[in-house]
């Protein structure tokens, strides 16, 4: 049995190395954790596709049962759920997301 908005997010995280499914977008996020998740990305200075769930129904349900996590924004990089905003903070200070971001090669934001 095939799930269209599972489709549509397999094909956005398989499409892009960072995608970040959040509330608003990146110049108007609209809650508090997905502010903090673009501000984290920013200031890593990675390239990456943002998808606002407030303009799509599907996705924002499906999201949730696609990687199985009940909460919004949700990080993907080179097709792998990593969490929300507080698992990158915690990523973040730790040191982890820079590695990471390296250790994958992923693209810098063009400046």
């Amino acid at each position: 049995m095939s799930n269209p908005a599972h489709e549509k997010i397999e094909a956005l995280v398989k499409a892009n190395d960072v995608v970040l499914f959040m509330k608003g977008t990146p110049l108007f996020p609209q809650c508090g954790f997905s502010s903090r998740a673009i501000a984290i990305l920013d200031h890593l200075g990675l390239k990456y596709e943002s998808v606002d769930v407030l303009q799509d129904m599907e996705i924002r349900q499906g999201i949730k049962e696609y990687s199985d996590w009940p909460t919004i924004p949700q990080l993907y990089v080179k097709g792998e759920f990593l969490g929300g905003s507080d698992i990158m903070m915690e990523m973040y200070e730790a040191g982890e997301l820079h590695e990471l971001a390296a250790e994958k090669g992923l693209a810098k934001a063009e400046e």
